[in-house]
């Protein structure tokens, strides 16, 4: 009998380990990380479905269908006695149910998601608080299915960004490869939802980790495909937007010269509506200082259901409003009201507290400004120049494009989302363009911007990648005023017959000659990293940094001068991250007291830093010469106030500090300190 507690503790011992090796291998092995982006896909793919579900089940408790706002002004089937009015209520009781949950659980849950992914993998090492997933998912569906004129993918992305970054900390996954799994998670969700997955793919990629690398495209490939073959199996294999015509195709050229003015029109309307969204946000906000951030929601209900009442299409997300429009079922003067009262409505949702993505809302938009053209030019240039459906369908990745600054994803959503692959070049021109016209008017996309405004850059040069994005007019030191002014003669080549200044010439008039080269061109709108590279190989002393015509010098550089740059980036980087830190913990109500706290921390450890004083018994000594307690690595000793790699027979002085890494919990101290006598 008193064997069985010592066979029960072994095998418990036993399956820990185990489950330790097999987290290990998840989280640093190559192969483990394949296995976790099947994994991420299969749940975000889950995820996507049920959140779908969720988002119907909210509309139908509500109104008595799974979509609504097609069928213009009716009364709800759950609200008979209401009539149309029903719409003035229901937003208010939705927002005193997702208002007080997203306050008191996730605060980042609010608005679309998006940004606080993005600001996650930028700043926090892909960590996300694992109730995210469930307080995104309610408050999203309550959200959408009370009227507010949001999208799916905006949760959906948060959700399966949140359940990853979950898994990937369980496992206890490196910061790098944590942000990895939260693209996948991301990629995962969007296939799945829209049954596309070169979007999610993309969307992963350019939007959310923001960087290549094998290692995520595979991971990533790996998690779209998964979630789509998920979301494959419920719903099926046709395309998202099954009711657009799939056959459209460009037959003139002019065609291209049409969407070209489209899409400069629909890059202006992508930055209109991220201007509005943020400044109605504005607006609100002064509206409701001081008040109580929980009832917003149910307060701003009241306008959006005046809204509501007014354009009852606005109501939800919205697809089958869009596809009766792309239909040709819809005049154009109620397509442009449509068109400006879902830049309204969305911007109203979200500035009020509403949760939910502007994804859809974008191609809403577009799909409107896109048909609009396409039936005005058809009128005048008759058939020729194709369908109306032709230019929406093109509009709606212009107008997302410029919105979110994220062409790839723009071309790959609409050609998978509609089917309409023939068309791929005008999307191609279309999204281009728009997102170029974008990025040349406004710094900031739809998503950035939020970011921004909390004083957080993830678009700025980063440390990591300094040497690519300053120049060398950044590092370079000016030259005296006579060499700056002083005109290089480039006709004194190496085989001139010149004479130059000799050894004894030199020698006589300053000093002896020690050394003489060929000085290697630089200029001054070169990259550090093109400028190190050439120190390296032809100027171990310096370089001169010519002007553009090659007949002044406007500095000279040094390696010293890019250590000096680079000191400087690291010292305001250390800033940066401490604000990004607080910004990605801003769900909590004292973000201070969670940002330093270790996120992976190492088990049974902690950082000991000992001071060695005037009277310390280790003063004058080596470290060998110390007897440490069991367990306690020496790991550093201060060098001109800069912790050093430690070295058994480095002498302590006062002033010193010691950094040890000693095991948690109580140490026994030797009876002498000092284990070995003076030497």
């Amino acid at each position: 009998m008193a064997a069985e507690p010592v066979i029960s503790t072994q095998s418990s011992l036993s399956r820990r380990s185990v489950l330790r090796s097999a987290s290990a291998w998840l989280g640093g092995n190559r192969l483990g990380l394949v296995v976790m982006a099947l994994v991420v896909g299969a749940g975000a793919g889950l995820g996507a479905a049920l959140f779908r579900e969720m988002v119907f089940g909210a509309t139908w408790l509500v109104t008595g269908h799974d979509q609504f706002g097609q069928q213009g002004h009716a009364a709800s089937a759950h609200l008979p006695g209401l009539g149309i009015w029903f719409v003035l209520v229901v937003p208010v009781l939705g927002g005193l149910i997702y208002g007080p949950l997203i306050y008191r659980f996730a605060r980042e849950a609010r608005g679309h998601g998006v940004p606080e992914v993005m600001l996650a993998v930028a700043e926090n090492g892909g960590r996300i608080r694992p109730q995210v997933t469930i307080v995104k998912a309610l408050a999203s569906a309550i959200t959408i299915g009370v009227g507010g004129s949001v999208g799916r993918e905006g949760p959906i992305v948060q959700i399966g960004s949140a359940l990853a970054s979950t898994l990937g900390q369980l496992v206890r996954m490196s910061e790098s490869r944590l942000r990895i799994i939260v693209a996948c998670g991301a990629a995962g969700g969007i296939a799945a939802t829209f049954n596309a997955p070169l979007t999610g793919l993309f969307f992963g990629f350019e939007i959310v980790l923001r960087e290549f690398s094998l290692d995520a495209l595979v991971a990533t490939s790996l998690a779209a495909v998964t979630g789509d073959l998920i979301s494959r199996a419920i719903f099926g294999s046709a395309p998202f937007f099954a009711q657009i015509p799939h056959g459209l195709s460009v037959t003139n050229d002019t065609t291209y010269l049409l969407v070209a003015v489209l899409a400069v029109a629909a890059g202006l309307i992508g930055i209109g509506f991220k201007t509005f969204l943020y400044w109605l946000e504005d607006f609100v906000d002064e509206l409701w200082k001081g008040r109580p951030e929980w009832a917003r929601p149910a307060v701003g209900g009241v306008a959006l259901g005046v809204l509501l009442l007014a354009v009852p299409q606005m109501y939800g997300v919205g697809y089958p409003v869009m596809n009766n429009v792309i239909g040709g079922h819809v005049v154009v003067g109620l397509i442009l009201l449509f068109l400006v009262s879902k830049v309204l409505a969305t911007s109203l949702t979200l500035s009020i507290g509403g949760s939910g993505g502007v994804f859809a809302p974008s191609l809403f938009i577009g799909a409107m400004a896109g048909m609009a053209f396409g039936t005005l030019v058809h009128g005048v240039f008759g058939s020729a120049v194709g369908p109306p459906a032709l230019y929406a369908v093109v509009a709606m990745g212009g107008v997302f494009a410029a919105a979110a600054q994220a062409p790839l994803t723009a071309i790959a959503s609409v050609a998978e989302m509609t089917g309409n692959f023939g068309i791929t070049l005008p999307i191609m021109l279309t999204c281009g363009i728009a997102a170029g016209v974008s990025k040349h008017i406004s710094y900031g996309s739809v998503y950035t911007t939020k970011l921004l405004r909390r004083g957080i850059d993830i678009e700025g040069p980063k440390t990591t990648n300094v040497l690519q994005t300053l120049t060398v007019a950044d590092a370079m030191q000016p030259v005296s005023r006579s060499a700056a002014t002083a005109r290089l003669d480039s006709s004194q080549d190496a085989e001139s017959d010149r004479p130059g200044v000799t050894d004894e010439q030199w020698e006589r008039l300053a000093g002896t000659v020690t050394d003489t080269r060929q000085p290697q061109e630089l200029f001054s709108d070169e990259t550090l990293e093109h400028a190190l590279r050439q120190l390296a190989l032809y100027g171990p002393s310096g370089l001169p940094v010519l002007s553009d015509d090659r007949e002044h010098v406007q500095g000279w550089i040094t390696r010293h001068n890019i250590l000096d740059v680079l000191t400087q980036t690291v010292q305001s980087s250390e800033q940066s991250f401490e604000r990004g830190a607080l910004a990605a913990d801003f769900g909590v109500d004292d973000p201070s007291l969670v940002a330093h706290r270790s996120s992976t921390p190492l088990t049974g450890y902690e950082i000991v830093e000992i001071t060695v004083g005037a009277n310390s018994p280790a003063l004058g000594r080596r470290v060998d010469e110390i007897s440490w307690p069991p367990g306690c690595l020496v790991v550093a000793v201060t060098e001109r106030d800069a912790p050093v790699t430690s070295s058994s027979d480095r002498i302590l002085r006062e002033g010193k500090r010691v950094l040890l890494l000693a095991p948690v919990g109580p140490r026994p101290l030797p009876r002498d300190p000092i284990s070995a006598p003076t030497r």
